[in-house]
């Protein structure tokens, strides 16, 4: 199971003479070395796959071993070369750089596939030593139509399950569902990806952090108020650095305000967003049945399931996402790119509602176009079915 769009990418891109190191990034249990196992059993090339992906770390010179493995199939035309979790290897981009360089060097047609769970560790290696060498290829969460056409999941079982391929076949035994989503997903991502790989002085800290993110998605807190939830003596600066490291992980982050000026978005409170709906579901452990019957918690978990397919869907491309509030009047999400501007109302009801916050924005902003997803809108269905940058054409 993959995801067709990107492995049409990357099988179109090591097909072509120029070689450029393909870096695949995204959070955990999205299809990264499923793709990459499919790659090298279609392309009519000879491939070797090797994964840092064990519990103890392993040290650059497991690189060089499994790069000369790899190399022994390229002597004799062009070879695919499968480097996963990669972040895990402290110095590994030094090392990359100088084998591809060596490699180049010789004419090696060595094609090189890099997978990475942790985007922040990946992007940081890449920038440091590998310029110009590299394309990266975001892997998301699935989103609603992904989900559809592999499993035949319905928009209900999308908002509630969220987009994590590996758990489809678990969703008939809620708790099995449950522990593996906390126990496989969140912990591991936060336990290995996070803790062990970064620098974290407050590690409960972090993990109240992500906790209250999931219960509070959608909703706009200031880092102050934050810190009083959390009843922690840090600071703002901290806080704000842990939740960039859940981004980075693909859990969880703070949508900005947008406000016209870059300064001024920056110095906003930020709106809580999971980017991926199971992780607020899971911990619940409701049934799907029963987070339906609490209006105000599938009002929730409708707005969050619409932010998480905005931002995912909108990653690698040249627009941008927010929200936006003024003396009490806001807007769900905000998509800018140039200087167009669409403004996005969610409403998981079915009444004829008004829309003051959008009305104001107008006032200050100019709109290209103004959305209601649900009650008398655009469905639900159809939102998520259509890409995000279609709604800013």
């Amino acid at each position: 199971m993959f995801k067709r769009p990107v492995y049409d990418v990357v099988f179109e891109r090591i097909s072509e003479p120029r070689r450029f190191i393909q870096v695949l990034s995204g959070p955990r249990q999205t299809g990264k070395t499923t793709l990459a196992r499919q790659l090298i059993d279609d392309i009519k090339m000879p491939g070797h796959y090797a994964s840092a992906d064990e519990p103890a770390l392993k040290s650059t010179s497991w690189i060089e071993q499994q790069w000369e493995a790899a190399r022994a199939k390229a002597r004799t035309g062009k070879a695919l070369f499968v480097l996963d979790e990669v972040q895990k290897i402290t110095g590994w981009s030094e090392t990359v750089k100088r084998l591809w360089d060596e490699d180049s060097a010789r004419e090696l047609s060595l094609h090189v596939i890099v997978l990475g769970s942790s985007p922040i560790l990946v992007q940081s290696g890449l920038t440091e030593s590998l310029a110009g060498r590299f394309e990266i290829i975001p892997i998301t969460h699935w989103s609603f139509p992904e989900m559809r056409e592999a499993f035949g999941w319905d928009v209900e079982q999308y908002i509630f399950y969220g987009g994590y391929p590996g758990s489809a076949n678990l969703i008939n035994n809620p708790v099995r569902w449950s522990h593996y989503i906390m126990d496989s997903l969140i912990e591991t991502t936060v336990s290995r990806d996070i803790l062990l790989m970064k620098r974290v002085d407050k590690p409960a800290l972090l993990r109240r952090l992500f906790d209250l993110g999931c219960a509070y998605s959608g909703q706009t807190l200031s880092y102050q108020k934050m810190l009083g939830q959390l009843q922690d003596a840090g600071n703002t600066t901290t806080l704000a650095h842990y939740l960039g490291l859940l981004q980075g992980a693909g859990l969880l982050m703070g949508l900005p305000k947008y406000a016209g000026q870059i300064v001024r978005r920056r110095a906003s409170s930020p709106k809580l967003q999971v980017l991926n709906t199971a992780l607020m579901t899971a911990p619940s452990r409701l049934a799907l049945d029963e987070a339906k019957s609490d209006s105000q918690y599938w009002g929730r978990l409708v707005e969050s399931a619409v932010g998480a397919t905005l931002v995912n869907g909108l990653k690698s491309t040249q627009s941008e996402l927010f929200y936006w509030s003024s003396r009490n009047r806001e807007v769900d999400f905000v998509l800018r790119r140039g200087d167009n501007l669409v403004a996005i109302e969610v409403k998981s009801g079915l009444r004829k509602t008004s829309l003051p916050g959008i009305e104001a924005f107008s006032r200050e902003f100019s709109v290209k176009r103004k959305l209601l997803v649900g009650a008398q809108g655009i469905s639900l269905r159809e939102f998520l079915l259509t890409p995000p940058e279609k709604w800013l054409d």
